[in-house]
């Protein structure tokens, strides 16, 4: 498949910035998400017309204006035409380990949080810390505008307070290892959290090296940017039962969890594929 960017000349300074960003540890500080996402019982929602939907998260509270005024926001579909492949990316290093864990439900969706260190990610010689991951259901991110039944997002943060996710989108099928050890776990939380014991995030499958990067924002409020962004091209599975318990355990009004896709505003995609050499 032939990929090609469609950015027009009024871009390239920006789609030059973007790819600096992408590949140089030493522009990184330049866009730092340092803003956490928002905790439990949140004020915002995810139909539109209730004043609270996403159009208008922007307008709920003065340090989410961002959410409406951005121009590096999340998630964004990933098209084939505006994809550039990247080799010299790299593959992607993670360096995880088996730490205590709890489920928590934070009403908008439910997480595993890691209380002792799990280990870490590296991108450009930045080690970002694994602190948390949790679903969104649909999946947030589309691929072709096509959007899956679920999304995984690992989220990791530096010693400096850079964010970075990792992505990963899921159809109906076989599943989800991650997930049938949580599925329990999941269905008993109520509205509180629960201890799981020792997690292993190595328990998190990829399934692919091949990945998109791209540089956006929080996916909720306070829609922080300058997020370091690696989707995952695979799509991977999960069964019916398990993206259900994930829907019924979230709070009334938060079972369809997922931002519609945002403006790209000329910023650049790449798309990572090992070297055949």
């Amino acid at each position: 498949m032939k990929y090609s960017c469609c950015c027009s000349r009024p871009t390239f300074v920006l789609i030059f910035i973007s790819f600096l960003f992408l590949s140089s540890s030493s522009l990184l500080p330049i866009c730092i998400a340092s803003s956490s996402e928002v905790g439990d019982e949140t004020p915002f929602t995810y139909i539109e017309g209730t004043g609270k939907g996403p159009n208008e998260w922007g307008n709920i509270r003065p340090d989410w204006k961002v959410c409406n005024t951005g121009k590096l926001q999340s998630p964004i579909d990933l098209l084939d035409g505006r994809v550039q492949v990247m080799s010299n990316l790299g593959k992607l290093k993670r360096d995880y380990k088996a730490a205590p864990a709890v489920v928590k439900n934070r009403g908008h969706d439910i997480s595993v949080w890691w209380e002792g260190y799990a280990g870490k990610i590296n991108i450009n010689e930045t080690d970002y810390k694994l602190i948390q991951c949790h679903w969104h259901s649909p999946s947030e991110h589309t691929f072709n505008g096509s959007r899956h039944k679920l999304e995984l997002h690992v989220v990791h943060r530096s010693a400096s307070g850079k964010t970075a996710v990792i992505g990963i989108v899921y159809k109906y099928g076989r599943p989800d290892p991650l997930l049938s050890r949580l599925l329990h776990h999941i269905k008993t939380v109520g509205k509180n959290e629960r201890p799981i014991g020792i997690l292993n995030p190595g328990d998190i499958k990829f399934g692919s090296r091949k990945y998109y990067r791209y540089n956006g924002s929080l996916t909720t409020p306070p829609c922080t940017e300058g997020v370091v962004w690696t989707i995952v091209k695979k799509v991977r599975t999960a069964s019916r039962e398990q993206v259900k318990a994930l829907r019924d355990a979230v709070h009334d009004g938060y079972e369809a969890n997922a931002r519609p896709t945002q403006a790209l505003n000329g910023r650049p995609v790449w798309l990572y594929t090992p070297s055949k050499n």
